[in-house]
């Protein structure tokens, strides 16, 4: 009878799982300040991706509605879930059709601009967040616990923005990173690839959920952390 279980209702029992785990460890009211960055950030992602898609000349992620900021029409409720509780998650691919480009550039240039597109988006509104961060401690007049709210939502988007647009750009399928990654690659080795993916992907879960991966991803967050912080602090001081 298990075996017949979906692969929904599995993830399901599993984040119940946590949420229950969450409430009884009293973390939960920390997870409710996470989700504001993370629908932003999802939205602006996707976004991203129809907008650059259109630019290009391709009418499909208009006519399938996913030119807007609109959340719903970009959120996985799944993805959106395990983003929050197991920080590995995805919103509604947007559809792209190579065929209906106009633009004189090749075929996989534009694929890999609209691949791009989404993680550039998202380190953009995190430079954005960084800035209204710092414009916000320096000149907000709230009660401590209002200050304190606002403020913790304001970093979370800045780091919700910052790990999308990092792992988005992992080349393993269907992460942005693999169509940035394979546009270099010889036809041999997507071959080899396209072989092996299944195996590959196995292995790209088992070292993010174990951890492993995150000694690799970390480094490089904290990297694009580090200099979108100087910058936009130079650039607030400008006008301070």
């Amino acid at each position: 009878m298990f075996f017949n279980i979906d692969r929904r209702t599995i993830i399901g029992i599993l984040i119940a799982c946590v949420v229950i785990s969450l409430l009884a460890s009293g973390e939960f009211a920390s997870l409710l300040l996470t989700i504001p960055g993370v629908i932003i950030a999802m939205t602006f992602h996707e976004y991203g991706h129809a907008w650059m898609a259109t630019k290009l000349g391709d009418t499909t992620p208009r006519a399938q509605g996913r030119l807007t900021l609109n959340p719903l029409a970009h959120l996985d409720p799944v993805g959106i879930i395990m983003l929050l509780f197991v920080h590995i998650g995805w919103g509604r691919p947007v559809e792209i059709n190579p065929n209906n480009f106009t633009s004189n550039k090749s075929r996989g240039t534009c694929e890999l601009l609209v691949a791009i597109a989404g993680p550039i988006m998202n380190f953009i509104l995190a430079f954005l967040f960084i800035l209204i961060y710092y414009a916000f401690i320096t000149y907000a007049k709230l009660s401590a616990k209002w200050f304190f709210i606002i403020e913790a939502i304001i970093a979370n988007a800045i780091v919700v923005n910052i790990g999308l647009g990092v792992f988005n750009l992992i080349p393993i399928p269907p992460l942005d990173g693999s169509k940035v990654f394979r546009r270099f690659l010889p036809y041999s080795a997507n071959e080899w690839l396209d072989r092996n993916m299944q195996i590959i992907y196995i292995i790209f879960m088992i070292l993010w959920i174990t951890g492993v991966l995150g000694y690799i991803v970390s480094p490089v967050i904290n990297f694009i952390m580090k200099w979108l912080l100087i910058l936009a602090g130079k650039i607030f001081m400008i006008f301070v």
